[in-house]
């Protein structure tokens, strides 16, 4: 076991109602093909004076702002004072957390949003794990299939092989992620971690370090 590379060291389950989904699993990527089982059980649970059904399978917060010109699929989970701005687009399989802000033509596919996430413009977030308090710049994205079509291999101390071909990246809590930054897939960043807008980044990162690009890893003073 890598454990930088945990859900214990990477994320506080006290601000997720994932948390007894992840509890289940060592490594956050792991949690990627339950997320949709996991939404379906929970969902009915939802106390009936907070949330609303707006549709098959799609539990929204009563106190959630949901813009006009919005599309919600389901599974799907909006938790309180959320933002869902025009244009986002969520494929389904989405638990997201609560006061977070899924911005102006953002697409979500399979993911956790912890609380208070932030993923504001023109971003693409897929089966991706996102922790408290995460930022994604403008136009940064998670890319979730490698363009030879093969498993996903998280490159950290020693490689780990997943067993998944859908993979982007794994936040940890407090990350900051630079504007049109390119994750790809099988990336793990650690907490307090900040990513320089426009990189391309491969592998684990680790908490409290600044990736500039490959090769140019500092850590915070």
């Amino acid at each position: 076991m890598q454990k930088e590379l945990t859900i214990e060291q990477l994320y506080d389950l006290d601000h997720t109602a994932a948390a007894p989904l992840l509890r289940r699993f060592t490594y956050p990527w792991e949690a990627l093909p339950a997320i949709k089982a996991f939404i379906l059980e929970m969902g009915p649970t939802l106390p009936a004076g907070e949330y609303e059904l707006r549709g098959e399978d799609v539990w929204v917060a009563k106190s959630a702002h949901i813009y006009p010109n919005v599309y919600l699929a389901g599974p799907c989970i909006i938790g309180p004072n959320t933002e869902v701005r025009p244009g986002a687009f969520v494929r389904g399989s989405a638990l997201v957390g609560a006061d977070c802000v899924v911005g102006n033509s953002t697409e979500l596919k399979n993911v956790i949003l912890f609380d208070h996430v932030q993923v504001p413009h023109y971003n693409y977030v897929g089966d991706s794990i996102l922790g408290y308090c995460a930022h994604m710049g403008a136009g940064s994205i998670t890319s979730n299939v490698k363009a030879d079509k093969k498993l996903v291999v998280v490159h950290a101390e020693e490689p780990i092989e997943t067993g998944l071909k859908k993979f982007g990246a794994m936040l940890g809590d407090h990350v900051e992620v630079g504007c049109n930054a390119v994750l790809n897939p099988g990336t793990v960043v650690g907490r307090h971690a900040t990513i320089y807008p426009t990189s391309c980044v491969r592998g684990f990162v680790p908490a409290c370090s600044i990736f500039k690009a490959p090769g140019n890893l500092v850590k915070k003073v």
